[in-house]
């Protein structure tokens, strides 16, 4: 099978490598970076392939127009989708296009509880929707049926999860994320809570293990990052350090992991080391946390100071990404897909429609891809729809005060 993935920011970077280097059944395989405007460091595109066990030299950055005339050139059996949602439904439209077009697969690269609206409209017209948990496929299924879609879901063990024995360091690890918790009040305590820690043990580090270094782009965009919030603290503790490098590298050290809801959590707890999901914000989809609910993960600010880590509840483990290797059916699914488009009975995914036609698509395409869509129509589309949509929203602002 021939097989090509498409990424675009750092985090689906790592999931696509990884899932392209864990996929059976591949002969030829290469995979892409599609120029948006949060495309990946040199230094992020290495830690990515590293995790993936992908060659450099199988890695490619093109524009959009130079995606799909590869696509059209290389004829794969596959294509991996691997991007956040509105370039998603941009790329995977106009791939659903191409003549004898491949098998279109798409998927989330992490924790995806709890299911979103927005998740599954973006991705309605791929052929194979990847998650990686039974609750995600349960979740992820009603909520298609609601709204009345077809997608189809596999199930697959998240690729980059690498399950060890033990834990052997001494480091407080904490997961930061860029959005969770937004609030800069929020991210504020998460930061005085690190310190207190820190201070409690002077001979343990405290690791703050972030994404990026500083001026990297992310997924999503952060605002109030604890490495410049740490700068305003004058009196901060030797041993709360910083750390750029792979959360792999950082869980070698690791006496146990904090987090708000990062995926970091799932890598911890398959190398056995324990875990605190910190609840002093709650629980709710806003914070991506509803997923550790019956974990016994949870736990407060002096469960942090005090590195009183926990392990999950056995009967957790088997709805939530720890299901045994035999449950995967993402391989059998694919297989079935790719046959069926060699025997030219692929089925026909139908788009969304919108009201618009080429105008309304070439708006998608530039707000998707910013100044990374240098085509007339973009610029044409964002001429005439910044002022046409600054109006819809001031008429629905006056509707709502009526």
């Amino acid at each position: 099978m021939k097989f090509i993935a498409i990424a675009d920011s750092d985090s689906y970077l790592k999931w696509a490598a990884a899932f392209l280097g864990a996929l059976p059944d591949v002969t030829e395989r290469e995979l892409i970076l599609v120029e948006t405007p949060v495309l990946p460091s040199e230094t992020q595109r290495a830690a990515a392939l590293a995790i993936g066990g992908v060659s450099p030299d199988q890695l490619f950055s093109l524009p959009l127009t130079e995606v799909l005339n590869a696509l059209r050139r290389e004829k794969p059996d596959a294509v991996l989708v691997a991007v956040r949602g509105p370039v998603a439904a941009v790329l995977i439209r106009m791939i659903a296009e191409l003549p004898d077009r491949p098998v279109i697969v798409t998927g989330l690269p992490g924790i995806s509880i709890p299911a979103t609206r927005k998740a599954l409209a973006f991705r309605r017209q791929a052929d194979l929707f990847v998650l990686h948990s039974r609750r995600e496929i349960r979740e992820f299924t009603l909520m298609s049926r609601e709204y009345g879609w077809t997608h189809r879901f596999a199930l697959a063990t998240l690729p980059f999860v690498e399950e060890r024995t033990g834990a052997n360091g001494t480091d407080l690890v904490f997961a930061a994320q860029a959005v969770v918790p937004r609030p800069v009040d929020d991210r504020t305590r998460v930061l005085e809570v690190l310190i207190a820690a820190a201070r409690a043990r002077p001979d343990r580090r405290v690791v703050i293990k972030v994404r990026g270094l500083a001026g990297e782009r992310q997924t999503h965009d952060e605002q109030a990052s604890y490495p410049d919030l740490l700068e305003q603290v004058p009196d901060a503790p030797a041993n709360l350090v910083v750390s750029t490098a792979p959360m792999s590298a950082a869980l070698d050290d690791a006496e146990g992991l904090m987090t708000i809801s990062s995926t970091a959590a799932i890598e911890a707890i398959a190398r056995g080391i324990p875990v605190i999901a910190l609840d002093s914000f709650g629980v709710s989809a806003k914070l991506i946390n509803p997923v550790f609910e019956g974990s016994g993960l949870f736990g407060d600010e002096r469960a942090v100071v005090r590195r009183e880590f926990r392990h999950p509840e056995p009967a957790w483990l088997d709805d939530n990404y720890f299901h045994p290797e035999e449950a995967d059916d993402v391989a059998v699914q694919l297989g079935a897909l790719v046959a069926a488009r060699r025997q030219g009975v692929l089925p026909a995914r139908e788009p969304a429609r919108k009201a618009g036609g080429k105008l309304r698509l070439a708006w998608d395409r530039k707000r998707a891809f910013g100044d990374a869509d240098r085509t007339v129509s973009g610029a044409v589309a964002l001429a005439v729809g910044t002022p046409a949509r600054a109006t819809l929203i001031a008429a629905r602002k006056v509707k709502r005060l009526r």
